[in-house]
């Protein structure tokens, strides 16, 4: 039975979230808005996701700005965004007002239809986003994040689709963030939802691992209504197929999309002068993406990964941190790797290969998130984690929301020296600490140049061969100026230990070795064992300074911050790079001054990094005798920030 698909192009959100690290400006949508309206697209997906906190963080923009102008330049073609459900474009739950104030003012300032997910499936977190968004008149999407595990079946997400629709849902998605949906699967997945519902039926997909364009094929032949593309330039790879492609396969077919190729194309030209003007990378797939499979890290955040990792001079650890996410998302009840749990899950991986041992650090989110307050995992959390990282405190059953205080008329009062309209002060309940600084710059008219350095300093994560994990030599890091892993450059390993071993077991303080064209310093300083004991892991402890690298594993000595550490005092540095606060919240008292007295296990600051809080606690008892970093300063991997006196 032949039918019309629909498409909706992904281009202005997904698209150069999933490959350019959402990048794109606003200026650089607004000239081809007028050729997207009248292409003929079911809809156009430009707001939402993660686009909202990389406008404020990292390109100085409004995001309620940038909808306004959208809206402006786009009259016949609905406006789609995202949203995650109870948390909102943020990585937390937010009480029920401020869900019930950004989702009004979405659609206010412009946005038809909201695509409405939970990241664990769990309905009760769409409650009041889906009544929210009839309110104020919205076309609702409710999308079930499809995933790969023991409990998630056909027959799962048919009753889950079913729930949906009683709740309120206008239409139904089927959310595929990591290209797992292989052609055949789609078939009987769609297959099975259309004979049990009378919705519309929509298909996302990413191309990662190659199969989402076979899928699409079939999920039609199936009875899908719409499926999500993005143009060429900003296709494959992380990101959607392109549409140039899925247009010309379903041509001529009994389920042509009825759009003009050649139309595309003078979009696709716009896009890959952007594309070029900007240096940004193609979308492509390396082998490490096809390991999706395994690892299951949707598009998105397979960027985030190498961004993370670079930021913390690890990149060359990409494969371990991908073997360690299957295992921390089996022992964290398999939710599907969406935001926010794909953040959760990654970031944990991450400094359980960092580290050196699983969950000695856990940012408050992963607590947060084996405590119930994301909502209910697919399976049971692993008994032995959560005692680890609860103790005897027993996760919560109720809906998270429902032990949330409102909100809104405390940030009215707390912002009301930044916020000049409604919409700031969401963005402030939203990124406090971001939105602070935002709307500081905005309002005192200091944006307009910070906007330009920020541009130029915020690059996105381009695929450049030379940091291409993939054709690296092993456990190398090859950026400028150094080498972080298990081998030096051409320079034998042998002559370090060599110097290591004269500078432990004599007075000699500093001895110098120029091999094979590269010159070390290696000046005595702090044992591997204290290292370890001060959260720097043995194979990243900063071991040998140099004009040209920074040696490896084998080392025993360190220098701290280019000087020896304080005599007496115990240092704690920082385990990633990161910003520092010294409060988690610009209105909560800091967590401790110089003098007080702290025991083992107690925090003293947050670390923000990886999108994520990180608490950092204590290694010991005794009295603060120096903090050595200004509250929301950047830290580097290893920096000291606090010194205490046992």
């Amino acid at each position: 039975m032949s039918h019309l698909v629909k498409i909706t192009d992904t281009t202005l959100r997904d698209a150069h979230q999933s490959l350019w690290a959402t990048r794109m400006s606003t200026a650089d949508m607004l000239p081809i808005a007028d050729k997207l309206d009248n292409i003929g697209y079911h809809s156009l997906e430009v707001w939402g996701g993660v686009t909202f906190d990389v406008c404020l963080r990292y390109l100085n923009e409004d995001p309620w700005e940038r909808l306004r102008l959208l809206k402006k330049q786009i009259c016949s073609t609905p406006l789609q965004m995202l949203l995650r459900g109870q948390s909102l474009v943020g990585y937390q739950s937010y009480p029920d007002d401020v869900v019930e104030c950004f989702i009004e003012k979405a659609v206010e300032n412009g946005i038809n239809i909201i695509r409405v997910f939970d990241a664990l499936n769990d309905i009760r977190n769409l409650k009041t986003a889906v009544a929210a968004a009839k309110k104020a008149g919205a076309h609702v999407q409710a999308a079930m994040v499809y995933t790969i595990s023991p409990v998630h079946t056909n027959r799962h997400y048919l009753e889950l689709a079913l729930q949906l629709i009683e709740m309120g849902a206008d239409s139904i998605c089927i959310k595929d963030m990591a290209g797992l949906l292989a052609p055949y699967q789609a078939y009987d997945l769609v297959k099975l939802l259309k004979e049990n519902i009378e919705l519309p039926l929509q298909c996302h997909s990413h191309y990662i691992g190659g199969l989402a364009v076979g899928a699409y094929l079939k999920a039609a032949e199936a009875g899908a209504d719409i499926i999500d593309t993005a143009t060429m330039p900003l296709a494959f790879g992380a990101s959607q197929p392109p549409v140039e492609t899925v247009v010309r396969a379903l041509q001529g077919s009994d389920y042509d999309t009825g759009l003009n190729i050649h139309d595309l194309f003078e979009i696709t030209k716009y896009f890959e002068k952007v594309r070029k003007a900007g240096n940004f990378g193609r979308g492509v797939t390396r082998i490490n993406d096809l390991r999706v499979f395994d690892h299951q890290v949707p598009g998105g955040m397979i960027s985030n990964l190498v961004t993370q990792l670079e930021e913390q001079k690890a990149l060359y650890r990409l494969g371990e941190v991908l073997d360690e996410i299957p295992v921390v998302r089996r022992e964290l009840g398999y939710p599907p790797l969406v935001t926010p749990n794909s953040q959760i899950v990654g970031t944990q991986a991450v400094l359980n290969v960092l580290t050196g041992e699983r969950y000695k650090l856990v940012p408050g989110e992963v607590r947060d998130y084996i405590a119930g307050k994301y909502g209910r995992p697919p399976a049971p959390v692993d008994r032995e984690i959560m005692n680890k990282v609860l103790g005897d405190r027993e996760p919560i059953t109720s809906r998270p929301a429902d032990l949330l205080e409102p909100k809104m008329d405390k940030i009215r009062k707390e912002a009301k020296d930044l916020a000049k309209s409604e919409e700031d002060l969401i963005s402030y309940a939203l990124f406090p600490q971001v939105a602070r600084r935002f709307l500081d710059m905005k309002h005192t008219g200091g944006g307009k140049e910070l906007n330009r350095v920020v541009k130029e300093s915020n690059k996105p994560v381009r695929q450049d061969k030379s940091k291409d994990v993939s054709l690296q030599a092993p456990f190398k890091d090859r950026e400028e100026g150094k080498i972080a892993g298990r081998e030096v450059s051409n320079m034998n390993l042998q002559d370090v230990k060599e110097l290591i071993k004269i500078i432990s077991e004599t007075d000699i303080s500093e001895v110098s070795l120029e091999s094979s064209g590269v010159k070390v310093a290696i000046r005595k300083g702090q044992t591997q064992e204290d290292n370890i004991a001060n959260k720097v892991p043995p194979q990243q402890a900063p071991a040998v300074s140099s004009e040209n690298i920074a040696t490896a594993a084998a080392t025993s000595v360190s220098v701290q911050n280019g000087k020896e550490a304080d005599s007496g005092l115990t240092p704690v540095t920082s385990p990633m790079v990161g910003t520092f606060y010294r409060a988690p919240a610009p209105d909560a008292p800091p967590f401790v001054e110089v003098g007080d007295r702290v025991h083992k296990g107690q925090t003293l600051c947050i670390i923000e990094a990886m999108k994520l809080m990180n608490e950092i606690e204590s290694e010991v008892t005794g009295e603060i005798v120096k903090i050595l970093v200004e509250s929301g300063e950047p830290v580097e991997y290893g920096q000291t920030i606090f010194q205490i006196k046992e």
